[in-house]
């Protein structure tokens, strides 16, 4: 049975641009609800509402729209974990992983994730709320967030959106969330996407300095750089991998290769990337033109495209161009950008990058009516205001990303504190092979390798969206946390 009440705790209001539309800054609805995880049923509570962002002066200027799911039942919280999770962007709300990947609903999509109708929402039988308890945050300007603006009074925008502005107010919002809802005690994990691993890297050590509030593990899906540099020949050799995958799931590989699973082929181009390619950019115009033309042919081999293409473009050839070129010969189709199972049509077949992105455009289709209906309809959130699925946020303010040597501070402090870095192999925007290269680069002093991991997927930048990485992404979350959480009485220290 499902029950909902509501809690307005302020009587301030948002005026949204030169909408019509006012919105409590500080309000609370909640619902009851049971979902089978495991083949056991969890009952639990679904809070949505509104809470403030406060300035020095303790007064509103923002307000956040988030979702907490709590389970039911448990009477102690100190061993119950907090997972607290924030999609990228920047701009982004925190829609995909809320209605996709660990929550408790996820969208009605087909198993390889493309859009279906009636649209909708199911129950997502291998969420983490079995072992967690979840928070979405939408950043200002994300989801129903917002600044706090009356009459003449305008919020300095750098305040917000900006790198280091971000982690430092989503900082002091976190504090508040867990002081109001009692889980100092708590287990507590962050989890990012894309842009939202920036962030959360960044809040690991925000957290620590400002707040003396230190984390159990920071999961980082589909990662950015986080600071870490990678420009020049590495970041031309580290492309090479993920045009493989995206080639082999194409059919484009030659026979020889084509033939090989994902398994066995990617750690072979890893390592020509890495030993072979590499010392070759490294030379850039002062290669030999032999050597050039044999690394050319042998990129052919594992990239699917041209060796006459490969040299035309000195052996670098861009992500853009790739997208159009690999499937130009078989029906003129371009691949995704953020996941390249997806194909596009173009107006024309020629060009250098592809009109659209097609993956966006066919998760825009099914993501957006999906959360509409289920904030309002089944979580009882009632507003006239707009979703925002991208915000205005730009410009942002990209200087001073420290976020990687951030996160890198906060696990030298806390002996605790772990990662696990997830990617899907077909992911062109924040591809698995930056991702281990993120990974390698994080830590140089290899002392903390041991609490660095990594887990790669068959599908795209959000692997959960594939009916069996959605199983498999939440059981390597599930189980992180499992292995992470100190046994009792285990003292947080280096021996």
């Amino acid at each position: 049975m499902k029950y909902f009440y509501l809690i307005i705790l302020s009587s301030f209001s948002i005026s949204v641009f030169s909408q019509k539309v006012e919105l409590p800054v500080d309000t609370t609805v909640a619902t009851s609800h049971t979902v089978n995880i495991g083949g056991k049923a969890i009952n639990y509570t679904a809070q949505t509402g509104t809470q403030p962002v406060w300035n020095e002066a303790g007064e509103p200027v923002a307000s956040l729209f988030y979702t907490y799911y709590k389970r039911s039942g448990i009477q102690n919280t100190e061993n119950r974990p907090l997972v607290i999770s924030f999609n990228g962007g920047p701009g982004s709300a925190s829609v995909w992983m809320h209605l996709a990947y660990t929550g408790p609903r996820v969208l009605k999509i087909d198993d390889e994730g493309f859009p279906v109708q009636p649209y909708g929402v199911k129950a997502n039988p291998h969420s983490i709320l079995d072992i967690a308890d979840i928070v979405y945050v939408n950043p200002v300007n994300t989801g129903y967030s917002r600044l706090i603006e009356k009459g003449e009074k305008k919020q300095d925008r750098k305040d917000f959106f900006g790198t280091n502005a971000d982690i430092k107010y989503l900082a002091g919002w976190i504090n508040t969330f867990v002081t109001r809802n009692n889980r100092w005690l708590s287990p507590k994990y962050l989890i990012g996407e894309s842009y939202g691993t920036t962030r959360v890297s960044g809040l690991a050590l925000e957290l620590q300095n400002s707040h003396w509030m230190y984390l159990n593990g920071v999961i980082l899906v589909s990662p950015t750089e986080i600071g870490i540099e990678r420009g020049g020949p590495v970041e031309i050799a580290n492309r090479l991998p993920y045009f493989a995958a995206a080639a082999w799931y194409h059919k484009k590989l030659p026979a020889s290769m084509q033939s090989k699973d994902l398994d066995v082929l990617l750690p072979e181009v890893e390592e020509y990337a890495i030993n072979t390619l590499l010392p070759v950019l490294v030379k850039g115009g002062f290669t030999e033109k032999t050597k050039k033309q044999e690394m050319a042919r042998q990129m052919s081999i594992y990239s699917g495209i041209s060796e006459k293409v490969i040299l035309q473009n000195n052996l670098a050839v861009p992500f853009r161009y790739f997208w159009k070129e690999l499937m130009r010969e078989e029906g003129g189709y371009t691949i995704g950008r953020l996941d390249s199972r997806y194909l596009g049509i173009d107006s024309k077949e020629s060009g250098d990058a592809p009109d659209y992105n097609a993956e966006l455009t066919s998760w825009l289709h099914s993501f957006t009516p999906a959360i509409n209906y289920y904030l309002q309809e089944e979580l009882k959130f009632k507003t006239d205001l707009k979703y925002f699925m991208f915000g205005p946020v730009h410009p942002w303010d990209r200087s001073g990303d420290n976020s990687g040597e951030n996160l890198r501070q906060a696990m030298a402090q806390n002996p605790n504190l772990e990662v696990l870095i997830q990617a899907g192999y077909f992911d062109g925007a924040t591809t698995y092979f930056n991702a281990k290269y993120t990974m390698w680069q994080l830590d140089p002093s290899g002392r903390m390798q041991d609490r660095i991991s990594f887990k790669g997927y068959r599908s795209g930048h959000m692997m959960y969206l594939r009916s069996d990485d959605l199983k498999n992404a939440n059981d390597d979350i599930r189980e992180f946390i499992k292995n992470n959480l100190p046994r009792e009485g285990q003292s947080a220290k280096y021996n």
